[in-house]
């Protein structure tokens, strides 16, 4: 995961330091929001079956008060 967060950001961050037309750059950054949103699935994935199961397995609804708040959160992009 890290080395694809890395990707994105390298390449947005040459292209802004080559001085590369502003278009491209905008495309460029739509392609890198559907990335990003690739992690967040997979973050979100990771979250639910991992922290999300064990805080429920041991009691703590709150956990998913707070699992709305982030999918909302998510939905808004």
């Amino acid at each position: 995961m890290v080395h694809r967060l890395n990707r994105i950001e390298g390449q947005i961050r040459g292209m802004v330091e080559k001085d590369v037309y502003c278009d491209d750059i905008i495309t460029q950054l739509s392609a890198t929001q559907s990335a990003l949103n690739s992690v967040a699935k997979v973050l979100l994935d990771g979250h639910l079956k991992g922290c999300v199961k064990d805080r429920l397995t041991e009691g703590d609804d709150d956990v998913l008060d707070e699992l709305l708040i982030t999918i909302t959160k998510l939905m808004r992009k």
